[in-house]
């Protein structure tokens, strides 16, 4: 069997070639950020996300602990794969008619099955190398780990105040894959933080979600908010989610180290144009077939029918565009209660705007 730092070279040249752009090697230890992600959890910043919340047979969360989860695990290999494209950035969008997708799901498929796949080959080629086997796995954000904090101490990049992984040459727009092995490899140096003072991203976030620079409250985060929640938007947030209807790319928008970040290779992530600031009117009128057919191999399914069809009437509300009320009166009779909800709030703010439009009578 090969040697564990050719064997950590060869993860790499493997990665490269099944399309990745980035790969590195970190240990299997409690780093002091666990600590800090059991306390994020205790405030109550995961919000609904009960799958983070997840503990094993002796009360310890599960993605603060590999060692007591997987105890055969010695290295992680995280994987990156970028899916940047040459389109405009949510923050130079404009137009009242439009809302927006985030940059990750505009693909042609689901980033889920693309970045497994590439995992898959790296793995059979790591298998394939060592005699006698050894144990791996593969994970796309599914695993009992933080991916993002592995990534730092695989040298992938670094967290960021905005709490994405950030790399100086790539920026963040990054998908993270993680293989983990029962092999004891040589890690990479963990990456240095970059941020500086800069707090441009803390800045620009419309729900104040940022507690603290590198502390997310997902509560308050128009992605939780558009993605995970479920039922009714708390009031006090949607006038801040504008016409986000899936996601959220500002904090990344604003990021310098995203100024000049290359566009991606990958022909999985070249954007579907339907997709790209799309028309607020074409989603609210998707019935859920259509919804179904429209985001079978994408991740914008996460979101489920009733959450897009909320989503956009909170868009259409914040759009200041009167000539989507008929569209909000028939979400207004729809089945599910958040829905009608949402639809009954944005148009009770777009007549408002017609009734101050008309001038005192005599």
């Amino acid at each position: 069997m090969p040697t564990h730092p050719q064997i950590s070279n060869l993860i790499k040249q493997e990665a490269r070639a099944a399309g990745f752009d980035l790969a590195g090697v970190a240990q299997v230890r409690q780093f002091r950020e666990l600590e800090y992600f059991s306390e994020w959890i205790a405030r109550g910043y995961a919000g609904e996300m009960t799958y983070l919340r997840a503990r094993d047979a002796s009360g310890h969360l599960k993605r603060a602990s590999l060692e007591r989860s997987m105890p055969w695990v010695r290295s992680v290999v995280v994987c990156a794969l970028n899916y940047n494209a040459p389109e405009v950035y949510s923050t130079a969008v404009a137009d009242p008619e439009q809302g927006w997708i985030s940059r990750y799901a505009w693909g042609q498929e689901d980033y889920h099955r693309v970045v497994m796949r590439r995992l898959r080959m790296v793995e059979s080629r790591l298998q394939r190398a060592c005699r006698p086997a050894i144990q791996t796995r593969c994970y796309v954000d599914t695993g009992p780990l933080v991916e993002r904090l592995y990534a730092k101490y695989a040298g992938v990049g670094w967290i960021g105040k905005n709490t994405c992984i950030l790399n100086q040459e790539i920026g963040s727009w990054l998908f993270l894959g993680v293989i983990l092995t029962s092999l004891e490899l040589e890690p990479d140096m963990p990456a240095a933080d970059r941020c500086g003072t800069c707090t441009r991203c803390i800045e620009a976030c419309p729900t104040q979600a940022f507690v603290a620079p590198y502390q997310l409250d997902a509560n308050k985060c128009i992605s939780y908010l558009t993605i995970e929640k479920r039922g009714d938007v708390p009031l006090e947030l949607r006038n801040g989610m504008g016409r986000q209807v899936f996601g959220c790319d500002i904090c990344q928008d604003v990021c310098p180290w995203n100024r000049k970040a290359p566009i991606s290779a990958a022909e999985e992530f070249q954007p579907r144009p339907e997709l790209v600031n799309p028309s607020l009117e074409w989603l609210a009128q998707l019935n859920q077939e259509e919804f179904a057919e429209v985001f079978r191999r994408s991740p914008v399914k996460r979101a489920k029918f009733p959450g897009m069809q909320r989503n956009a009437a909170i868009a259409m509300g914040n759009s200041r565009d009167v000539r989507f009320i008929p569209a909000l009166r028939q979400l207004a009779s729809h089945s599910d209660q958040a829905v009608v909800s949402a639809a009954e709030w944005a148009l009770k703010k777009l007549q408002a705007l017609t009734s101050s439009a008309v001038p005192d009578q005599p």
